[in-house]
């Protein structure tokens, strides 16, 4: 099953670079169509690095940094903070258990 679910997962990370490539050679392909260097045509995937060594990513146009991952991060640890539906479903299987081991246990008494 682990190799299995290797297999799976870098299967998936291969189609998903290939995925990036395409969106790059697509948007190679325009920019020569076009003729002119459109600003609206952005990379699928850039890395750049500044004077100071800091290394930024675009995916798609939109930067990515790691405040922007620390940001997320909170707001879904906030979201995981209640949720009504989970709380019920946990207390009707609590409720559930117990019925089902009071019943085994008079069984087995008898």
């Amino acid at each position: 099953m682990l190799r299995f679910s290797f297999k799976c997962f870098i299967i998936v990370l291969v189609l998903f670079f290939g995925v990036l490539l395409g969106m790059q050679q697509a948007n190679t392909g325009m920019k020569k169509m076009k003729g002119y260097d459109d600003p609206s045509l952005y990379n699928a995937f850039t890395v750049t690095e500044s004077d100071k060594g800091d290394i930024h990513a675009s995916i798609l146009g939109e930067t990515v940094t790691s405040h922007d991952l620390a940001k997320k991060k909170e707001k879904l640890e906030e979201m995981k903070a209640y949720n009504f539906f989970s709380s019920v479903g946990r207390g009707i299987s609590d409720a559930v258990s117990s019925v089902f081991k009071k019943v085994f246990q008079l069984i087995s008494d008898l």
